[in-house]
């Protein structure tokens, strides 16, 4: 008994200390996974780090450059600080521009123009045809012939009452004659000349003229309608005398006065900007939104090309400060700064080793272009004052169009592979 209760001691005793160096092994295991786990730990945060590196570069190949469309301008000096905005419309003054109608009725004959055909002061545009014009050239020849005869008939008694041969009476009364005739002839000339009609002969034709020179507009008639005295026929307009009609609110009329520069672009065509000046300034509010029209004066040789109606977003300049600008889409932003790119001219190409025997590619040729940052200003007429975070060659190559671009290639890596 005693030998079985030492066997069993023995046994407990065995197993007991070999559970025990288990366990130590199993701990040890643990502590090092646990200091492996740590370092990889650590190693990852500080693999990020190193990406956090910013690349400020990026590469086109040629065929890339020409795909995007890439463009490139230099910084240009633009009035864009301390100014009004001010909206409007292009428009002719009231003496360059007409409705041409008839002083009689009558049945449209002849149309001699088209739509946008240029015209000069006095060109017949049509002709009408009425029986009445005939009676009014009979009365004017009447009425002359009259006067011819009373005039003979004047000079035979001023003659004789001078004598005193004849009453006085008589020749009195041939002078009213005289004076009569006289009156109703001119009054048959003058309607026959604000018809355009000639006095001479018998027509019923009356001609349609422009009463100044410019472009034809709408045409109101057709060949065998019938034309009513009052009605617009045609449209003439004279462009060269375009200006603008800004609408400028009751707040901003103490900084505008006459004399004062205006930049502005059409709100439906290309971002070129016009120049113009102010020459009047209405004294009384255009309608219920509490605006004055300023009218502005635009140079001939811009209002090429420009139409009465166009409406226009317009920068009023309140002084002739000027300031370092590009065009909107030149400027980017990532994150919270402000960049353009700039294209590098003398970038050095890296050399490519090839190994012994291995064939040499042919690379494309790469175009460089390298990230600054700028604090951006105003933006007006589709350009941004700029300022530069370090200094740049003044005739930079800037992009001005594709710059969104080059950020999304520069934030994916920006690395051309071969």
């Amino acid at each position: 008994m005693k030998n079985i209760s030492s066997y069993l001691t023995a046994r407990v005793t065995k197993i007991f200390s070999q559970s025990s160096q288990r366990w130590l092994a199993y701990s040890l295991l643990l502590i090092a996974y646990s200091g492996m786990l740590n370092s990889c730990n650590e190693k990852k945060a500080e693999e990020p780090q190193e990406e956090e590196k910013e690349t400020t570069e990026v590469a086109l190949s040629e065929s890339q450059y020409k795909t995007v469309g890439i463009e490139t301008g230099i910084v240009e000096d633009r009035n864009l600080n301390k100014v009004i905005k001010a909206n409007g419309y292009t428009t002719v003054p009231p003496q360059n521009s007409a409705e041409v109608s008839t002083l009689i009725g009558g049945t449209v004959k002849d149309i001699y123009v088209l739509e946008g055909t240029f015209v000069n002061k006095g060109k017949v545009l049509a002709t009408i045809q009425n029986l009445e014009v005939i009676g009014m050239q009979e009365d004017y020849q009447s009425a002359a012939a009259n006067v011819e005869y009373l005039q003979l008939e004047y000079n035979r008694q001023k003659t004789l009452s001078d004598e005193n041969v004849n009453p006085r009476k008589t020749f009195q009364e041939v002078k009213a004659k005289l004076a009569a005739e006289r009156a109703r002839a001119q009054a048959a000339k003058n309607k026959l000349d604000a018809l355009h009609v000639n006095t001479k002969g018998t027509t019923s034709v009356v001609p349609i003229v422009s009463p100044i020179s410019g472009f034809v507009g709408k045409i109101n008639i057709a060949k065998g309608a019938f034309a009513n005295t009052g009605v617009s026929l045609f449209e003439v307009t004279d462009n060269r005398q375009m200006h603008l009609d800004l609408n400028v609110y009751e707040k901003d009329l103490g900084s505008i006065s006459i004399g004062q520069v205006i930049d502005f672009v059409l709100t439906n065509q290309s971002n070129k900007s016009i120049k113009g000046k102010i020459f009047g300034i209405n004294k009384s509010f255009s309608n219920e939104s509490k605006t004055v029209a300023v009218h502005a004066k635009i140079d001939p040789a811009d209002a090429k090309g420009l139409i009465p109606g166009m409406y226009v977003s317009a920068n009023i300049n309140i002084t002739n400060a000027t300031v370092p600008a590009l065009p909107k889409d030149a400027v980017v932003r990532n994150a919270d700064k402000y960049f353009v790119f700039v294209q590098e001219e003398n970038y050095t190409e890296e050399k490519h080793e090839h190994k012994e025997g291995e064939k040499e590619e042919v690379h494309e040729k790469e175009i460089h272009f390298k990230a600054i940052e700028v604090v951006p200003g105003t933006t007006d007429l589709g350009f941004t004052e700029i300022k530069f975070v370090d200094k740049i060659d003044s005739q930079a190559k800037i992009v001005t169009k594709g710059a969104f671009y080059l950020l999304s290639a520069m934030k994916g890596g920006g690395e051309h592979e071969h």
